[in-house]
Formats: C-alpha cells, sequence, structure tokens
C-alpha cells in the first residue's frame, strides 16, 4: 500500500523532528484504520510503534 508508505515516512520525519509522542498517537490511528482491511499495513505501523515507544517519555 503506496499510502502507508507515504504515511511511515512522514512519522518517521515527524519522530525525527522530535515528535516522536505525536508520531506514536498518529500511527496508533493508523493502525487501528487498516487492522481489518490491510494486516501488512497493520504489521508496519506496529512495528513503527515498537519501535519508537523507547523515545517517548
Amino acid at each position: 500500500m503506496r499510502l502507508a508508505e507515504v504515511l511511515l515516512s512522514s512519522l518517521e520525519t515527524l519522530a525525527a523532528a522530535g515528535q516522536a509522542e505525536a508520531a506514536c498517537r498518529l500511527a496508533g490511528r493508523a493502525c487501528a484504520a487498516v487492522r481489518q482491511s490491510n494486516p501488512a499495513a497493520w504489521q508496519r505501523f506496529n512495528v513503527f510503534l515498537h519501535r519508537m515507544i523507547k523515545h517517548v517519555s
């Protein structure tokens, strides 16, 4: 899903700019949105969340 790739890239940029919490919140919303319709995209967002959570205070 190309849209998921674009969103993940944007979330990475947001996190790199010091906004990891905002990136995680948006990734969580994306996870919920694609959970049933696109399991592959759900997995990518889930991996992002697990990787980023250590950057959230």
